[in-house]
C-alpha cells in the first residue's frame, strides 16, 4: 500500500438547479468567498489557477490546478493537480429531487516532504481533515447559492 496515495469521494445534495451549481463550481476564483478552507485562488490563465488550502491542521497546501475538462452538457469539471499534491479532481453535477447532486472525486499523491514523512501515523487524521473540509464546502456552497 502506498500511504501517500489518496482517493476521496464526496456527494453533496443541494437545493439549487444543476446549471446554477455547475456555474458556481466553474468559478474557482469565487471559492474563497464560500468555502472557508480555500484561503485564496488566482487564475494564471483561462485554464489554470493556483489555490491555497488550509483546514483544521496547521499547514497549507498549495496547488496548481489545470483544467482538463469543462463540459457544460454533462456538467463535469475536471482538473489536473500539481504542487503539494499531484493527481486529479472532478466535479459532476446531476439533477436530484428538484435540486442537484454533486459528486466530487479526487485521486492524488502527497508530494510535500513533511506530510510524506507523516503518512503512516497521520493517515486517519488527514482523511478526517479532508472530510471536515468537504462538509464545510457543502454548507458554504449551499449558503452561497441561496444568497445569489
Amino acid at each position: 500500500m502506498d500511504w501517500n496515495h489518496y482517493r476521496f469521494t464526496s456527494v453533496w445534495e443541494l437545493p439549487a438547479p444543476p446549471d446554477t451549481v455547475y456555474a458556481a463550481l466553474e468559478r474557482v476564483e469565487d471559492y474563497p468567498r464560500w468555502w472557508p478552507q480555500v484561503r485564496e485562488t488566482s487564475r494564471t490563465d483561462d485554464s489554470t489557477a493556483r489555490a491555497r488550502f488550509r483546514s483544521s491542521l496547521p499547514y497549507d497546501l498549495v496547488l496548481t490546478l489545470r483544467q482538463r475538462r469543462n463540459d457544460p452538457a454533462s456538467r463535469t469539471l475536471e482538473a489536473a493537480m500539481s504542487g503539494d499534491l499531484e493527481g486529479w479532481s472532478r466535479w459532476t453535477v446531476t439533477p436530484h429531487e428538484g435540486g442537484s447532486r454533486v459528486a466530487y472525486e479526487q485521486e492524488s499523491d502527497v508530494r510535500r516532504a513533511l506530510l510524506r514523512r507523516l503518512a503512516v501515523p497521520g493517515r486517519l487524521v488527514f482523511r478526517a481533515n479532508h472530510t471536515l473540509m468537504m462538509r464545510a464546502g457543502r454548507r458554504g456552497l449551499a449558503a452561497w447559492l441561496q444568497a445569489v
